[in-house]
């Protein structure tokens, strides 16, 4: 099989109950590609019901248990959710998350029947030193667990310089990783060279087309463009046509 295209928004700490007509909106608009929305957790049901592929921005590595405030996989397949975005650098910055505790984590969200969308990215202060490469080796052997498949995971790129600054690697860094992301995958796993490749990072309607084009670049995972019907639409289109 070849890699799935995705358009994956994450709305990160965004959005209410009146923000659900942008989902409409989004269902309004033919697609040739996969969307998917992950919203907070307080709208995961809602936006489950409109019967679009439906996402959490976190879980738990356990299935339950005394951890107040936290959500198990189980809980967010339980109301809907399809897909879990784990690893993501605002989680590994803001919680100090570990490569190790997001391998636990997307091993729950498989054992729960979740596609795991694994983050992985460089700080401005890795890409000037010239460690790019490295640390997105690194990340992906620590947070990619064995048991990952191409049917149950998604690797998204999203260098940690570019997510809301409006700075967006050029077309030729983007390659760079995304070539070394799937020799990573497919050295290790039968079916690496399917995995979907998602870039992350000020992807937006004016820039979608061009790094679609790049080579296994196989969707986005789009922060403040999804919010809006009026950008994230353009960028789904975008994608279907690649």
């Amino acid at each position: 099989m070849a890699p799935r295209k995705l358009a994956a928004g994450n709305w990160k700490m965004n959005g209410t109950l009146a923000a659900l007509a942008e989902i409409d909106r989004v269902l309004a608009q033919p697609a040739g590609c996969d969307v998917l929305i992950c919203p907070p957790a307080t709208l995961i049901q809602a936006v489950a019901a409109k019967g679009i592929a439906t996402g959490g921005q976190d879980c738990h590595a356990k299935p339950s248990g005394a951890h107040t405030g936290d959500i198990a996989a189980g809980q967010l397949k339980d109301v809907g959710a399809s897909h879990v975005i784990l690893g993501h650098s605002e989680r590994r910055t803001d919680h100090a998350e570990t490569d190790a505790q997001v391998a636990a984590k997307a091993v729950a969200a498989h054992e729960a029947g979740l596609v795991a969308v694994i983050c992985v990215g460089e700080t401005e202060a890795q890409r000037d030193a010239g460690q790019t490469l490295d640390v997105i080796s690194a990340q992906l052997a620590g947070s990619v667990p064995d048991c990952a498949t191409a049917a149950n995971t998604v690797i998204a790129y999203e260098p940690v310089w570019a997510i809301g600054t409006g700075r967006t690697p050029t077309n030729d860094q983007i390659a760079e990783v995304h070539a070394l992301m799937r020799d990573r995958l497919a050295a290790r796993f039968a079916d690496g060279a399917d995995f979907a490749l998602l870039y992350g990072g000020s992807v937006k309607p004016g820039n979608a087309a061009e790094i679609f084009a790049i080579p296994h670049v196989n969707g986005a995972l789009v922060g403040g463009a999804s919010l809006k019907a009026s950008d994230f639409g353009p960028i789904v289109a975008a994608l279907s046509a690649a």
